[in-house]
């Protein structure tokens, strides 16, 4: 993983369609989150979906089109007029939109399976609740452990 700016743009804007699909993800509404218990998820062509940036704030409908090779999402009746009278597509960053409504196939299912919080959380997977903290001045703990100059103090993370 580097940190240089353009190897990291070289690698964004020659990236593959598999890497692109998963940057090309955004966010899921407070109801679905909470459903499935999923923050975001790669957009895919017949989601529904609300513009919450850019001048089409507010807009919603269905993604009619993927469009990887430019980063973009094409909405339904998310148009623009051509000077000669033509409509054309907007093209919308995934991470400008919300999704509203998934659509969910077998594929799609056994995502949202693997990234469910919930049953990470139950095979212990996930946020730390108990944690060592390695310290010098750990003297006057009494539930610590010596090793020899440092010691390990037990603490208790509160969950959120």
């Amino acid at each position: 993983v580097t940190s240089s700016r353009r190897k990291t743009r070289k690698a964004h804007f020659t990236a593959p369609s598999s890497i692109r699909r998963k940057i090309m993800s955004a966010h899921l509404n407070k109801e679905l989150a909470n459903k499935h218990h999923v923050k975001s998820m790669p957009i895919r062509k017949d989601d529904e979906v609300i513009v919450v940036r850019g001048s089409h704030r507010g807009r919603e409908g269905k993604v009619i089109q993927v469009y990887r090779k430019k980063y973009v999402i094409h909405v339904e009746r998310v148009t623009r007029e051509k000077s000669n009278g033509s409509t054309v597509n907007v093209g919308i960053h995934p991470s400008n939109v919300v999704i509203t409504k998934l659509k969910l196939d077998k594929d799609r299912r056994a995502i949202l399976d693997r990234k469910n919080t919930e049953k990470a959380a139950e095979k212990g997977k996930g946020k730390y609740k108990d944690c060592l903290l390695y310290t010098s001045d750990a003297a006057d703990e009494e539930d610590s452990v010596d090793l020899g100059g440092r010691r390990i103090i037990k603490k208790k993370k509160k969950k959120k």
